[in-house]
């Protein structure tokens, strides 16, 4: 597979869906109704989900899709599959927040190899580079270039974490797990925006104990991993592995190498 063009597509897609978000974002009316777990869903997620598949399909056509929005994708038995969310943190969406993001990934054999998370509220974009690395990609365009620069997580050598929490999913497994450890700072974003603040070494550590599917974390993942990141069970050892039934789950960590990270048991 040819990985520039791979990532030129899963650019340019992000670009163009977060375009689709962010003009209903500007709308009075967001289309909200609810899916059959209760959970919100806009017109921003269908209309982007549509947009970023039909581009997937076309350029990709022997590669399975799996979208959030797709139930249909959701029974695929492939070990190398294309994964999307395409408006991850729609309750941050809804409430008129900036933390929601578009998620666009490839998974080889149970591993994201590749992905692009973007933040069009924020003008961020974060993408895994060829040949490997990651960089952040700020107010780009669908033809023209941001400001680019190559991120890394940060240097931890056992000192003081930083934490990043969610700001919807909190709960007091996840405060128990803060509290197990030596904090200097915890704060609070949605989506899978908490994956790149670690990635870009703007965060140390992100527990998750809370559920979540594959398509909320493997852009993220990727992301994090070639920023030189790791993402864990909660033993912080055992790696978070993709294709599992019903694309769920468990509780994970995320951190930067180096980081004093306490396991459970």
């Amino acid at each position: 597979m040819d990985e520039e063009e791979l990532l030129r597509v899963f650019r340019r897609l992000a670009i163009e869906a977060g375009e689709i978000i962010m003009a209903v974002y500007h709308a009075d009316d967001l289309g909200v109704e609810a899916k059959a777990d209760e959970s919100p869903v806009t017109i921003a997620d269908t209309r982007a989900d549509a947009h970023i598949s039909a581009g997937l399909r076309a350029a990709f056509p022997d590669i399975p899709l799996v979208t959030e929005e797709q139930a249909a994708s959701h029974g695929l038995d492939a070990t190398t599959f294309l994964i999307v969310d395409p408006l991850d943190g729609t309750k941050e969406f809804i409430n008129r927040r900036t933390d929601f993001t578009v998620n666009i990934a490839l998974v080889e054999d149970g591993v994201p190899v590749h992905g692009v998370v973007y933040a069009p509220a924020r003008g961020r974009l974060f993408i895994t580079k060829p040949g490997g690395g990651a960089m952040e990609e700020q107010d780009p365009s669908a033809d023209r270039d941001g400001q680019r620069r190559d991120i890394r997580v940060s240097e931890q050598t056992g000192g003081p974490l930083r934490v990043v929490a969610s700001k919807s999913h909190r709960d007091q497994a996840t405060d128990d797990v803060i509290a197990r450890h030596d904090v200097s700072e915890v704060v609070s974003a949605g989506s899978s925006l908490k994956f790149c603040l670690v990635a870009a070494g703007e965060a140390d550590f992100y527990p998750r104990l809370g559920p979540t599917m594959e398509w909320d974390i493997a852009a993220g993942h990727a992301v994090v991993r070639a920023a030189g990141g790791r993402v864990t069970l909660p033993d912080a050892v055992t790696p978070m592995g993709y294709g599992k039934p019903g694309y769920r789950n468990g509780p994970f960590f995320v951190f930067a190498e180096g980081a004093k990270v306490v396991g459970s048991p």
